[in-house]
C-alpha cells in the first residue's frame, strides 16, 4: 500500500521562521488590545491615558500653524536636522528650567515623542541579556521597548513616596551576584504611570547617591512633571546630576500628543550616539511638528495653558477619588495622586483584575489590569484607572459600573467559597507597588 504524502499544516504567518530572534519580544500591549473596545461610545474608558486637549486654544494653534505655512512653509515641510530644530531646542531648555535643570540646547535631541527616546537610549546602551532596573510597577511602553531589545527587567518596589532605596540596593546586589550587567535604572519620578505616586525630595537625593556609588546610569522619564495639582514642580534628578542622568521630556501631555514631539537631554558624548541612532531610524524628527510647537511656545502663554490643564485634571482627579470612596467595596484600596493622570487601585485578596476585565467590558467600563505594568507576571490584583480624559460625570458613572462588577465578583467568590486571602504572591511579594501606596 502506497504511503500517503504528509501535508504540512497551513501557517497563519508564512514568515515565522525568518524573523529575527528579537521579534519574539514584540507583542501587543494590553492597553492597545483594549482600544477597539474602549473607544466605543457606550463604554466609559478609564483605561487609556489620552490627554484632554479640549481646553487647548485651537484658534491660537490654527493661527500659529497658518503663519508657519505662509511664512516658513518651504522650510517646515523639508527635511531637517537629526538633532532637531535649534529654536525648539532652546525653548526646551526654558521648559526644563521650571524643574531646576540648567542645560545647553546642544545637549538636547528632539525625538518622535519620548517613547522614541526610550527606544533610542535602549538601542544605544543595551545588548541582549543586559539588565534594566525598573520600578514595580512600570510604564508599559518602556517595558515593551526593553523586551523588544531582549533586555532583562528587574523590578524594585515602590511605596507612597516612590522608589524604595532599600529595594533598589537589593535589586542591584541581586543582579550583580548573578553576574549580569546593569545598564540603567528607568524611573518615572513624578506622578508615576501607572502608580500615580511621586518620588519624595529626600529619596531623590538618596537614589542619586546609590547610583553614583554603584556607577549606574539613570533614565529619568518625566512627561507629567509640570502637571502637579497642589505644588510647584519638584527638582528633577537631572537638576542635581548632569553626567549620570539622561532626562526625557514630552509635549504630549502639556500641549498635544498628535504632534509627536519629545526630547532627550543627555551628556555630550551620549548625545552624539543618540543623534546617530535618530538619523538611522528616521533621518530626522518631523520638521513641521517641531516648528509648529516652537511657534506656539513663542506666541502663546504656554505656562498659563499648563495651569489650566492642571486645574482641569485636578477636577477629574477629585471626581474619581470621590466616586471611589462613595461606591467601591470597602476592601478596595487606592492612592490619591497629587498630579498626573492615574490612580492605582488594588482589589480585595483573590480577585483577579485581568480575569474580571471581560465582565467589566460587558458592563461597559474599561480599565487596564495591573499585569500590563510588570515584566514578571505580578499585578493581578491591581488595576490602573485613568481620569484624564472623561468628564467628571462620566468618571463617576464609570466608577459606578466598575463597583458593580467588583461587587458581583465578590458575591460570586463568596458563593463558591473560593476566596484565597493567603494567596502566594511569589518571592518578591508585590501584587501592588506596596501596601503603603493606599
Amino acid at each position: 500500500m502506497e504511503s500517503q504524502p504528509v501535508r504540512s499544516q497551513p501557517r497563519l504567518d508564512p514568515y515565522v521562521d525568518r524573523y529575527a530572534a528579537r521579534t519574539a519580544g514584540m507583542t501587543a500591549s494590553e492597553i492597545r488590545a483594549l482600544f477597539a473596545v474602549a473607544s466605543r461610545p457606550e463604554v466609559v474608558s478609564l483605561a487609556g491615558g489620552m490627554p484632554n486637549i479640549s481646553g487647548l486654544p485651537l484658534d491660537v494653534v490654527a493661527g500659529a500653524i497658518g503663519d508657519l505655512v505662509t511664512q516658513h512653509g518651504a522650510t517646515a515641510m523639508q527635511y531637517g536636522s537629526g538633532q532637531g530644530v535649534p529654536e525648539l531646542r532652546e525653548q526646551i531648555t526654558e521648559v526644563m528650567r521650571l524643574e531646576g535643570i540648567e542645560a545647553h540646547p546642544d545637549d538636547v535631541v528632539v525625538t518622535v515623542g519620548s517613547q522614541q527616546a526610550v527606544d533610542l537610549v535602549t538601542r544605544v546602551f543595551c545588548d541582549p541579556g543586559d539588565v534594566v532596573i525598573c520600578e514595580a510597577p512600570s510604564y508599559v511602553g518602556a517595558l515593551g521597548v526593553f523586551k523588544a531589545y531582549q533586555c532583562d527587567v528587574v523590578h524594585a518596589e515602590m511605596d507612597a513616596d516612590g522608589l524604595v532605596p532599600a529595594a533598589l540596593r537589593q535589586a542591584i546586589a541581586s543582579v550583580r551576584a548573578s553576574g549580569r550587567t546593569i545598564k540603567f535604572l528607568y524611573t518615572i519620578p513624578n506622578f508615576h504611570n501607572p502608580a500615580g505616586v511621586t518620588l519624595s525630595a529626600e529619596r531623590r537625593a538618596e537614589i542619586l547617591d546609590i547610583c553614583r556609588a554603584e556607577d549606574i546610569l539613570i533614565l529619568e522619564d518625566n512627561p507629567y512633571g509640570l502637571l502637579g495639582f497642589d505644588r510647584e514642580p519638584l527638582r528633577a534628578l537631572r537638576a542635581d546630576e548632569a553626567e549620570r542622568v539622561i532626562y526625557l521630556g514630552s509635549f504630549s501631555k502639556t500641549f498635544a500628543p498628535g504632534f509627536r514631539v519629545g526630547w532627550a537631554l543627555a551628556p555630550h558624548t551620549v548625545r552624539e550616539k543618540l543623534v546617530l541612532a535618530q538619523e538611522s531610524a528616521t533621518l530626522c524628527p518631523p520638521q513641521f511638528s517641531q516648528m509648529a510647537i516652537s511657534a506656539y511656545l513663542a506666541a502663546h502663554d504656554w505656562q498659563g495653558q499648563i495651569k489650566q490643564f492642571r486645574e482641569m485634571y485636578r477636577e477629574r482627579r477629585d471626581a474619581m477619588v470621590d466616586a471611589l470612596a462613595d461606591l467601591m467595596p470597602a476592601a478596595c484600596r487606592w492612592n490619591v495622586p497629587d498630579g498626573g493622570f492615574y490612580v492605582w487601585l488594588t482589589l480585595p485578596p483573590g480577585v483577579d483584575a485581568k480575569a474580571m476585565l471581560p465582565r467589566a467590558v460587558t458592563a461597559r467600563v474599561a480599565y487596564v489590569p495591573g499585569t500590563a505594568f510588570f515584566a514578571d507576571g505580578f499585578g493581578a490584583s491591581s488595576m490602573r484607572l485613568s481620569f484624564c480624559y472623561p468628564t467628571p460625570e462620566r468618571i463617576r458613572e464609570g466608577v459606578r459600573r466598575l463597583a458593580g462588577v467588583v461587587e458581583a465578583e465578590l458575591e460570586l467568590r463568596a458563593t463558591f467559597d473560593s476566596y484565597a486571602p493567603d494567596r502566594e504572591l511569589g518571592p518578591r511579594g508585590y501584587d501592588a507597588p506596596s501596601s503603603d501606596l493606599s
